[in-house]
Parts: C-alpha cells; structure tokens; sequence
C-alpha cells in the first residue's frame, strides 16, 4: 500500500510542478550574487570594455552551472529539507517537484551551461565551472555537510571561484588577483553561513547536521564569527594594498569590513534574538556592495 500511495503521490506532484518550482530549485538569488561576482572578475580582467561575444555565454554558462549545483543540493537534500522549518516547504522537500524531473533538469542545466562555456569561452572555465558544481554539490552537500563542523569553511571554496571563472573567462589564464577575489569570499563565508546557523541550530541539530553551533555550541560559534570579520577585514585590503585598486575601493571596504565587525561583536557581546539573522542579511548586502565597489573602482579610478 505504501509504495501506491508514493507512486501516486509522485504522478500528482509532477503533474503539479510549475514553472516557478524549476525557478526555484535553481536558488536564483544566491545565483545572482554568484553571477554579479563572476562578472566583476570578468571586469577586472581587462583595461576596457568587455566584448559580448565572452559576456554573453559566459554569464550564461556559469549561471547554467551554478544553477545546476543549487538544483543537485535540493535533491540530495530532500529528506532534510523537508524536516527543517527553513526548507520544509522547497519544491522536492513538498512533492510539488519530483527528484527524477528535478534530476533531469539539473543535467540539462549542467550540460548545456559546459558546452557554452567550452564551446564560445574556453575550455579552461568550462572545466574549472564544473568543477566548482562538483566540490559544491557533492564534494559538500553530499560529504563534508554531514562529516564535519568545518563543513562550510572547507566547501565555502567552491562557492567562491566565480570571480575566477570571470578572470579565465577573459584571459584563458588563472591569476593572482583573481584568486585574491576567491580569498575575498573564502574569508566571508563562514561568518555569513555560521551566523545563519545560530538562528537555525534546532533545526540542523534535528536532523544531525553537525554545524558549528551544533557541535560546538552558539557561544563558540560567535567567537569564531567575529575572528572571522577581523580576518576579512585584513584580507579585504590586499586588494588595495597588491595595487589592484585604489582608494574608492579602500574606503568601501573599509566601511563595509567595519560594519560587518560591529554586527558580529553585537552578536558576540549583545545580542538580541534577531541578532544572528541581522548579521546574515547584513553579509549579504556586504558581499554584493563590496563586488559593485570594486567594480566602480576599476572604471572609474583606472590603475596606471
């Protein structure tokens, strides 16, 4: 009986899939952000102008990819998301997107974001994009999220290539200042996601996922969270300080490294229940100010 009822269950749920549900699993905002960075080392790369003959399929290859690992993690996901108050209602999790049409998508996405890329930018970004969906949605989502509480300070750097895949997407080249961009968001991620994981450490410790504040508990985790901001702060200036840019971007970094620092004391010494979720949105917008900065920085205050 149970297996008809799951049988049924899947023909309703297909048959129920929407546009909006493939939308979803595709985690669009964090696809953005990913892009807007990819583009900003694309940016960086040259002195000039970009030609859309590489824009073009390379925004579209690293969105297809990265959209692809973000469809993989909802699959491989499904029993835990379905579990925690923050995903139960994601379109596998719910029913609403069976795991085989979910799976099939993520492939299509997967292999036609490869052979743009491949095909009318490079081989070199097509494989290192590649290889950023395999460390995030296996290497991560399918080992380290469950292995270890260091899980996002190891598996933050397959999220933080793309200003990487933006750089080889230009010049075929892997190069010191894009791997400082790399660096950049290395350093920012386990601040962002840990402070995310304060707010929902019930959740994670109902289904045995050993985040930081899990296994090490809340108080721990704030230590760690602000050391982190201080560390982003010191390796936030490297680009001004290797002569990649100038004192725009000093400033905003500046600015933004310090307000990212007060959150995370506030978090440490004062916090109040929404603390921990203000310090993650406040990452977000960091992150993306930060990228726009550097970006205003290199048009408008040209190195040389």
């Amino acid at each position: 009986m149970s297996e008809v009822i799951e049988s049924d269950t899947s023909i309703e749920s297909t048959e129920s899939a929407t546009w909006r549900d493939y939308y979803e699993i595709t985690k669009p905002r964090v696809v953005a952000l990913l892009v807007l960075t990819a583009l900003v080392g694309m940016c960086l790369s040259v002195p000039g102008a970009i030609p859309w003959q590489v824009l073009v399929p390379a925004m579209l290859g690293i969105g297809f990819l990265s959209s692809a690992a973000a469809a993989i993690n909802h699959i491989v996901d499904e029993r835990i998301d379905g579990i925690m108050g923050r995903t139960h209602n994601r379109p596998v999790a719910t029913g609403r997107l069976a795991p085989k049409d979910a799976t099939i998508f993520a492939m299509m996405l997967a292999v036609s974001g490869f052979a743009i890329l491949y095909s009318f930018v490079n081989p070199l970004t097509a494989w290192l994009t590649f290889a950023g969906l395999v460390g995030y949605s296996f290497v991560y989502t399918m080992y380290l999220k469950r292995a270890t509480p260091q899980n996002i300070t190891i598996g933050g750097l397959a999220g933080a290539i793309p200003p990487l895949l933006g750089w080889t997407a230009m010049t075929n080249e892997i190069h010191g200042n894009a791997l400082l961009l790399v660096l950049l968001i290395f350093t920012w991620t386990p601040p962002h996601f840990w402070a995310l994981a304060i707010h929902r450490k019930d959740d994670y410790a109902k289904v045995n996922i050993p985040m930081l504040p899990v296994t090490h508990g809340v108080n721990f985790t704030k230590t760690q969270i602000l050391l982190y901001t201080v560390l982003l702060f010191v390796v936030g200036l490297l680009p001004y300080l290797v002569g990649m840019s100038s004192w725009l971007y000093l400033i905003g970094a500046v600015v933004l490294n310090l307000g990212f620092f007060m959150y995370a004391w506030k978090l440490k010494f004062n916090a109040t229940e929404e603390t921990a979720m203000d310090t993650f949105k406040f990452s977000i917008i960091h992150l993306m100010i930060l990228f726009v900065v550097l970006l205003l920085d290199h048009y408008l205050l040209p190195m040389g």
